[in-house]
C-alpha cells in the first residue's frame, strides 16, 4: 500500500494520511485499468488528490470477495452479539476520528465544518443503533395443527451493492452499512465519484474494528461503469441506491437482470404548507432550514413553500429576512458560514440554468440567483427565492437540488392538499399550523413518505425514512430499515402426519 496513500494538509491545518486505493478484502489495491478519480475542492476549484477508480474487473473482484466472506465461517457463523460488537467498535473508531473525517468531508464536499460534525454524530448514532439490533433479529413460531411445528428464520439477503450520493457521503454510508451488517450481509459500497475521500478514510477503520476480509468492500468509481456493473452483476443479491430519480430508474432496470431485491431513495420536490394560524416566525425559520441548509442539496428539501393567501405577504417578508440574516455564504471552514459552495461545477451550472428558466417563464426572482465567488473562485450561489410562480413552470415541478425555493399562495385546505400532491415525487413534506386536528388531517392526505408538523427536515435515525411515487421504494433508518436486508425463511416440521 506504500504508493496507495497520500499525506494531506487541509485548509484548516488538519494533517492526515489518506488511502487512495480500492478497498477489497480488507486491503487497498490499485485499479486494474489504472483509471483515477480527481477530487476537486469546490471552494477554490483546485484538485485535492486523485484516487483509484474501479473498472468492471475490479467490481467482479469486490463482489467475489463479498461472496466468499458471506459463506466463510468467520462471518457466516459469527454470533449476532459478536457481530454487534464489531459494529460498536467501528462506531467508536469513527468517534475517535471525527475531526479528521469531518475535515475531509468539508474539504471534498463543501459543506460547512459544523454541518460535517453533525453528520458524523449521525454516523456514530446510526452504527450504534443498528449494532444494538444485531442480536435482536429473530424468527417466530407459528401455531398450525398438532401435527406440525412451523417456524421462521430471519436470514441475510446476501451480497449487497450499496450506491451512495455526494450530498451526505458519510451519513448515507452509515444508513446503508448499519442495517446490512446487523443482518449479517456482506457489502460492496460505491461512493459518488464527486466525493470519494471520506469513505476511503472510513474504509481504513474497517480492519481495525475487526471485520473479516471481504465483509465490507469500497469501490470508488464512475456511475456509468462501476455503478452499472454493480446493479447488473449476477452475483449481487440486492441493490440499495440513494440519488436522482432518473438514475434510480436505470438501476432498477439493470437490477431486473436477476430480479435483485432493491431499495431506492430518489428525488423529491417536497411541499411545505403554512396555514393562516401558524407561528409565522417559526414557520419562516424552519422553512429556511428546510431548503437552504446543506446548500439546498437535500433530497427531502422543502423547496415548494405553499402559504395561505391572507398571510402570504407577511410570510414572504419573514422568510426573506431569515435568508438575509442567516444564510451567510462563504468559506466552509470559517466559523459562522451557513452555506458553502455547491458540490461541483456541473451542479452549480444546473442551478443557474434553473434561475434563467424561472425568469424566462415569468416568475419573479425576489432574492439571490447569482454567483457569489470567494476570491474569484468556487461554486457559490446566493440563496435564491422566486415568487409569482405558476404550477406549470419548470422551477415549480422539477427538483433543483440547490439553495432555491419557490413560494406560492393557496386559498384553503383542499387547494393546499391538491397543490402539495401535484407532483410525481413523494418524499418529504411539512405542515405549519397550531390546529392539531388540521395538522393530522392534512398529514394523512399528503402523498409523501414523511410529514413534519411544525418543523422541516429534522429526521432521526430511529424513525423510518423513504418515499412514495417516484421518490423511491422501501425504507431506511429505524426498525423498518432492517426489512430491506433480511429475508424470511419458513420451516415446516411434520410431527407424525402420514399419507
Amino acid at each position: 500500500m506504500a504508493d496507495l496513500k497520500v499525506d494531506l494538509t487541509a485548509p484548516n491545518g488538519k494533517k492526515f494520511t489518506l488511502p487512495t486505493g480500492l478497498f477489497i478484502n480488507n486491503e487497498f489495491v490499485k485499479s486494474s485499468s489504472g483509471a483515477k478519480i480527481a477530487s476537486i475542492n469546490p471552494t477554490n476549484e483546485q484538485e485535492i488528490c486523485s484516487v483509484e477508480a474501479a473498472s468492471v474487473e475490479d467490481i467482479d473482484k469486490a463482489v467475489a470477495a463479498a461472496r466468499a466472506a458471506l459463506n466463510h465461517e468467520s462471518w457466516r457463523d459469527m454470533s449476532p452479539t459478536d457481530r454487534g460488537r464489531l459494529m460498536y467498535k467501528l462506531a467508536d473508531l469513527v468517534e475517535q476520528e471525527e475531526d479528521t473525517l469531518a475535515t475531509i468531508e468539508t474539504w471534498d464536499n463543501g459543506k460547512p465544518l459544523g454541518d460535517s460534525h453533525g453528520d458524523l454524530l449521525e454516523v456514530i448514532n446510526t452504527l450504534r443503533y443498528y449494532a444494538g439490533y444485531a442480536d435482536k433479529i429473530h424468527g417466530e413460531t407459528i401455531p398450525t395443527t398438532n401435527q406440525k411445528f412451523a417456524y421462521t428464520l430471519k436470514q441475510p439477503i446476501g451480497v449487497c451493492a450499496q450506491i451512495i450520493p455526494w450530498n451526505y457521503p458519510m451519513a448515507m454510508a452509515a444508513w446503508k452499512l448499519g442495517p446490512a451488517l446487523a443482518c449479517g450481509n456482506t457489502v460492496v459500497l460505491k461512493p459518488a465519484e464527486q466525493t470519494p475521500l471520506s469513505i476511503l478514510y472510513l474504509a481504513s477503520l474497517i480492519p481495525k474494528a475487526g471485520f473479516p476480509p471481504g465483509v465490507v468492500n469500497i469501490t470508488n468509481g464512475f456511475g456509468k461503469e462501476a455503478g452499472h456493473a454493480l446493479a447488473s452483476h449476477l452475483d449481487i443479491d440486492k441493490v440499495a441506491f440513494t440519488g436522482s430519480t432518473m438514475t434510480g430508474k436505470q438501476i432498477m432496470k439493470a437490477a431486473s437482470v436477476n430480479m435483485k431485491n432493491i431499495t431506492l431513495e430518489t428525488g423529491g420536490k417536497s411541499p411545505l404548507l403554512v396555514f393562516e394560524d401558524a407561528d409565522i416566525e417559526q414557520a419562516a425559520k424552519w422553512a429556511h432550514a428546510g431548503i437552504m441548509s446543506n446548500m439546498g442539496q437535500i433530497c427531502t428539501a422543502t423547496s415548494r413553500i405553499l402559504v395561505q393567501e391572507n398571510i402570504y405577504d407577511k410570510f414572504v417578508e419573514k422568510f426573506r429576512q431569515e435568508v438575509k440574516t442567516t444564510s451567510k455564504v462563504g468559506d466552509p471552514f470559517e466559523e459562522g458560514t451557513f452555506q458553502g459552495p455547491q458540490v461541483t461545477k456541473a451542479q452549480y451550472e444546473r442551478i443557474l440554468s434553473f434561475v434563467e428558466s424561472g425568469k424566462s417563464e415569468g416568475a419573479t426572482l425576489t432574492d439571490g440567483g447569482v454567483p457569489c465567488p470567494l476570491n474569484g473562485k468556487g461554486y457559490f450561489i446566493a440563496p435564491t427565492v422566486f415568487t409569482n410562480v405558476k404550477n406549470s413552470m419548470k422551477i415549480y415541478r422539477e427538483e433543483v437540488f440547490g439553495p432555491f425555493v419557490v413560494i406560492v399562495p393557496f386559498k384553503a385546505e383542499e387547494e393546499a392538499i391538491a397543490m402539495a400532491n401535484d407532483t410525481t415525487y413523494g418524499l418529504g413534506s411539512a405542515i405549519f399550523t397550531q390546529n392539531l386536528e388540521l395538522a393530522h388531517r392534512v398529514a394523512a392526505r399528503i402523498e409523501a413518505g414523511m410529514v413534519w408538523i411544525n418543523s422541516s427536515n429534522d429526521s432521526d435515525f430511529r424513525v423510518p425514512f423513504g418515499g412514495v411515487k417516484q421518490s423511491g421504494i422501501g425504507r431506511e433508518l429505524g426498525e423498518a430499515g432492517l426489512a430491506g436486508y433480511m429475508q424470511t425463511k419458513a420451516i415446516h416440521v411434520n410431527l407424525g402426519q402420514k399419507l
